[in-house]
Parts: structure tokens; C-alpha cells; sequence
């Protein structure tokens, strides 16, 4: 059994409760999985002290929405200016390649990006199969067991190719059957519905515009008989108003209510594009976003309607979105991408720092639907994010310690972070794994892929 856990002398400590309390020079003390205590002056015998002096701790940040395997096929020169429907045409001529490996070492990568900038916690939307292909999902879950952050892996898929009036190629499409079953294999198998749980599964068709209304149906069903939550895209772009308003004579909202998924058990990536009354909608039937900024923005799909969604009630976390349209794996520059870009769209009062934290912390475990996660309090699990700002690039910015961390800082990196109460980085480094070694891994696989594209070589 292992010791204890006390940090001590923490500069400041941001609860993320609901009065959003801040501590000062505070300690958290921590056994096995939980957190037992916060205060000041907290001891233990035998305890592993961390010396947190000049440190701000945080809950450990919830990636609402990721695609792993995308961290191979991430800044490729032929989509680094295209739109999203362009820019997904191109990429399936890739992604039909994807092996389980290829899937694990992705998956690697972009949680190991996580864990090193504070992420605790990582949804995923793998929603490409090439045919005849199993096992990502499964090389998924190994590689976060492997690194030790908390997984949420939503199965999805595309049943409607280019012939039936999709826009993927018809042999990046499964038949409805298979996908059914897959994702009734993936639950039983690894789904863990208790509390603290390290993994928990998802079901996920991928968006209106690849896959049919009645897999939607069929999958909604699935999830209210298995009592676990649904993701998809949504009202990402205006590309996908008027698909959906040609096909389907209805806005996006509109269908996905219309195929059973308003019903509280769900979360949305994007939702860029959106009416007012809409809103209301979201927040009547407490479903969740998943916004991801810095995607929306280097697709040039817009600017989701955030402040509005927060102040309706609207449950709304944080996503990176796939490596492909981010780039990057950095979630808390994820958290300053969406301070920033508010200011933009409704003004530069309407996106404090501590409101785009809350997102990344309590509105992601709020969008997954846990409880147990996303703030520090005793009887919630040991997540935790600790940066050491004693630092050239955060000097003169003590006067609000907690806000420097979107203000300033050019290195992202934690000095601690701990998961399930296991410190999986120490001094900004791995403990599980050898970045080094990942990146190379990472960088011939990549290689392996887009050789196998005629139009890249």
C-alpha cells in the first residue's frame, strides 16, 4: 500500500468549488485515490511530502473532446489552409490506413501531451475504421492504463459513404451491424461506471453528415439501455447547416433531437453554429459542449457562442479536438485560446480567466457527467495540477498568482501531476514513459502513413 501523499506550502490553491474559493499557502493531503484534506499547517507520518512553495495547484483539467489517432497526421502541408469539409476529404485518404499500432502510439502521444500540461482526465472520438480493422479503441485504453490518466473513449463510426450521399469514401464507412456490436463489446468489456473509475466508454456515431438516422436511433438506444453517455459533432460549421437542412429539412439541433439524442446523456463537440432559442434547448435538457477553440479557429469554422451557453446554464467543458486541426495536445493553452478569443466575439470583459479554468476543471467533469472529478475538496479524487511559478516568464505577475497561468507562462508543463493519487509527471517529465522514445515511435509511424498516400509522395 502506498504512503500517503502532502503537498505542502502551496503558493495559492483554486478549489473550483462553487464559491470558487482560493487558498493561500495552503496543503492537500491526499490517500490512496482521494483527497482527505485541504487547510493549512496539515501533517502526516510517513506521508511523501511534495514542497509545493511558489506553486498554484488546480483540479486536473477534463479534455472534453480529442481524436488521438489524428496526433500522426498532425500540420501536413496539403490541409495546413483548408476548411473543414476539404480538410476531412484529404485526411481520410490517410486515416483509411490506421492500424491498432498506429491507434496506440497516437493515443500515446496525445495523452502524454495531456498528463505533461496539466490534463487529468481524456475523452476521445476515434470514428474512422478502415474495413476489416479492430483493436483502436482497444490500443487506446492500453496505452492511458500504460500512462495512467483517467479515459473516457467514445466509440464512433461512419456508416455513410460518398454513394449513399456522405462525405467520407465509401471504405472509411462499417456496416451498421458491426459498429452495434462493437460498441456493445466495448462496453461490457471496459466500461466502469463506480466512482473514481479510470475508464468509462462512450458511444459516438460521428456526425449528421456520415452516418444514418437510424444508427443514431439504434445507438441512442444503446446508451439509455446501458445507462452511459453519447458524443458527436455538432453545428460545427455552415457546411453542415445546409447539409443537414438539404438532407434532413432541418438544422442540426433539430435532427439530433429528432433521432432521440435531447435526452440528458449527451455531449456535443463544437457547437459553432447555433440560435438563441437553441441555446435554451441545450440547457432544458442539460446536454452538454465540448468547445475547442483553437480547432474552430484554424479551420476558420467560427466562433462557438460560449458566453451565451454559460450564462443560460449550459453545461460546457474544454476540448483540444483532434492533433490534425489543434495541432497541439496543450490544455491549458487550450484554456488561454478560449479566454482570448471571447474577449473577440462579446467583449473583453466577458471571458475572465478564472470562468475559461472552470470550463477546463468543473464544466468538463460536468460534461461527462461525473461528480468525482474537476475540483479539490475532500472526498473527491486525488487529480491534481501543480505549476511552479517561480519562473522567469511568470515574474512580476504575482499579484494573482491563479490567473497567471492564461496571462503568462511560455511553458505549459506541470511540475506535478497526479492522477487517481499516483504522481504520473514529476519536475515536468513522464513517469510511466520516455517521451523520447513515444516521439520516435511516433514519427516513423506517421511516416509509415502518409507513404501509403499517392498524393503525398
Amino acid at each position: 500500500m502506498r504512503p500517503p501523499l502532502l503537498i505542502k506550502n502551496a503558493l495559492r490553491v483554486a478549489l473550483m468549488d462553487d464559491a470558487r474559493t482560493e487558498l493561500k499557502d495552503a496543503d492537500i493531503l491526499v490517500k490512496g485515490r482521494v483527497i482527505v484534506a485541504v487547510g493549512r499547517q496539515l501533517d502526516e507520518p510517513g506521508a511523501q511530502v511534495l514542497d509545493a512553495r511558489g506553486c498554484v495547484v488546480i483540479p486536473g483539467m477534463v479534455n472534453t473532446h480529442h481524436h488521438l489517432c489524428q496526433t500522426l497526421t498532425r500540420n501536413i502541408p496539403a490541409v495546413q489552409d483548408a476548411k473543414l469539409f476539404d480538410w476531412l476529404v484529404y485526411l481520410y485518404t490517410v486515416w483509411r490506413h490506421l492500424t491498432p499500432e498506429a491507434a496506440g502510439i497516437g493515443a500515446e502521444v496525445g495523452l502524454s501531451e495531456l498528463l505533461l500540461t496539466g490534463c487529468t482526465t481524456a475523452a476521445d472520438h476515434t470514428y474512422l475504421y478502415p474495413r476489416g480493422t479492430t483493436g483502436l479503441i482497444d490500443a487506446q485504453i492500453e496505452a492511458a492504463h500504460k500512462l495512467g490518466i483517467r479515459f473516457h473513449p467514445t466509440r464512433g463510426s461512419m456508416s455513410v459513404g460518398v454513394t449513399n450521399g456522405g462525405l467520407p469514401p465509401d471504405d472509411c464507412t462499417q456496416d451498421e451491424e458491426a459498429i452495434l456490436k462493437d460498441g456493445e463489446r466495448l462496453v461490457k468489456e471496459f466500461h466502469d461506471p463506480t466512482p473514481f473509475s479510470m475508464c468509462r466508454v462512450g458511444l459516438a456515431p460521428c456526425a449528421p453528415f456520415s452516418v444514418s438516422p437510424e444508427l443514431m436511433k439504434e445507438v441512442a438506444s444503446q446508451a439509455k439501455k446501458w445507462n452511459v453517455r453519447l458524443h458527436t459533432h455538432l453545428a460545427e460549421t455552415l457546411d453542415e447547416d445546409e447539409y443537414c437542412l438539404s438532407r434532413y429539412k432541418m438544422r442540426p439541433l433539430d435532427f439530433i433531437a429528432s433521432v432521440g439524442w435531447l435526452e440528458g446523456n449527451a455531449w456535443f463537440a463544437h457547437m459553432v453554429c447555433l440560435k438563441p432559442e437553441e441555446v435554451r434547448r441545450l440547457c432544458a435538457t442539460r446536454t452538454g459542449v465540448a468547445h475547442c477553440p483553437s480547432s474552430n479557429l484554424r479551420l476558420g469554422s467560427g466562433i462557438a457562442p460560449v458566453r451565451e451557453y454559460l450564462d443560460a446554464g449550459v453545461p460546457v467543458g474544454l476540448g483540444v479536438d483532434g492533433s490534425a486541426s489543434n495541432d497541439s495536445g496543450d490544455m491549458l493553452a487550450e484554456a488561454r485560446q478560449a479566454m482570448l478569443v471571447h474577449r473577440v466575439r462579446t467583449g473583453v470583459k466577458s471571458m475572465p480567466a478564472r470562468d475559461a479554468l472552470w470550463m477546463a476543471t468543473r464544466g468538463g467533469a460536468a460534461v461527462l457527467g461525473r461528480d468525482d472529478i474537476g475540483r479539490i475538496a475532500p472526498g473527491k479524487a486525488a487529480d491534481l495540477a501543480i505549476y511552479d511559478l517561480d519562473k522567469i516568464d511568470f515574474a512580476g505577475a504575482m499579484s494573482d498568482p491563479v490567473a497567471a497561468l492564461l496571462f503568462c507562462g511560455t511553458s505549459h508543463r506541470t511540475k506535478w501531476t497526479i492522477v487517481n493519487g499516483h504522481v504520473v509527471v514529476d519536475g515536468g517529465r513522464l513517469v510511466n514513459a520516455d517521451e523520447r522514445e513515444i516521439a520516435g515511435r511516433a514519427n516513423a509511424a506517421a511516416a509509415e502513413l502518409l507513404e501509403k498516400v499517392p498524393a503525398h509522395r
